[in-house]
């Protein structure tokens, strides 16, 4: 896991001493580890594939999501999008959905988001990396701590982001987000499991231009 090559520059000094922190070399090291012995999702160079998509300073929303897909071909570093060609997962489907049913853009061809993160939406998981096959195999071993920073970072040094938190895991980094400075919509995750609890009509891409537009920041071009 080479940081240098694969991260905005933006990010690299916006958060130069968590990258000098010893955890970040146990995380590097152990993800060698496992590259030597298990295949491990994404690839190297799309690790920090949402920090190179949406520069600090151009962060407008922040889509939280937990850890990467673990089939071959989807992740490909940004919450919850999968690569052109791919099947589209299960939350995916339901977050379509509500895009359609919110501000009426067509269904989407292509679970691919890149255009979103290009717009401004950070993509971000909880755990940048996962074993082929073994969903939260990369927990605690210094993601979490990571991805933290970068929602304190957002939530310190910028002001009016959205920050979107689909279920429980997600609405607990709510605590790390200053709500004077910023908009968070919490409502269920998007998963079979619990998108008809909320998740349907909660209108969080309306609700997001319409507070960037109050604020007098350009609104995110939504549609795919």
């Amino acid at each position: 896991m080479a940081i240098s090559p694969v991260i905005h520059e933006s990010w690299k000094e916006a958060l130069k001493t968590e990258f000098a922190h010893p955890y970040m070399e146990e995380l590097k090291a152990f993800l060698g580890e496992e590259k030597n012995n298990y295949t491990i999702f994404p690839q190297g160079s799309h690790i920090f594939n949402a920090f190179n998509s949406t520069p600090f300073d151009s962060v407008k929303v922040v889509i939280l999501g937990q850890d990467p897909y673990h089939g071959a071909g989807q992740a490909h570093g940004l919450s919850f999008s999968v690569q052109h060609g791919i099947a589209l997962p299960p939350s995916l489907q339901n977050i379509f959905k509500e895009l359609v049913a919110d501000i009426g853009c067509p269904y989407p061809k292509s679970g691919d988001l890149s255009h979103w993160a290009h717009e401004g939406v950070l993509l971000l998981n909880t755990l940048l990396t996962v074993r082929s096959g073994e969903p939260f195999s990369h927990k605690d071993r210094g993601w979490e701590r990571f991805t933290d920073q970068v929602i304190r970072t957002l939530s310190e040094e910028r002001e009016h982001i959205v920050f979107i938190l689909w279920g429980a895991p997600a609405g607990k980094k709510a605590s790390l987000i200053d709500a004077t400075k910023h908009l968070i919509l919490k409502a269920p995750h998007p998963s079979p499991l619990s998108s008809y609890r909320g998740f349907f009509g909660s209108k969080p891409f309306s609700q997001s231009n319409d507070y960037l537009k109050a604020q007098g920041i350009k609104p995110i071009e939504w549609c795919l």
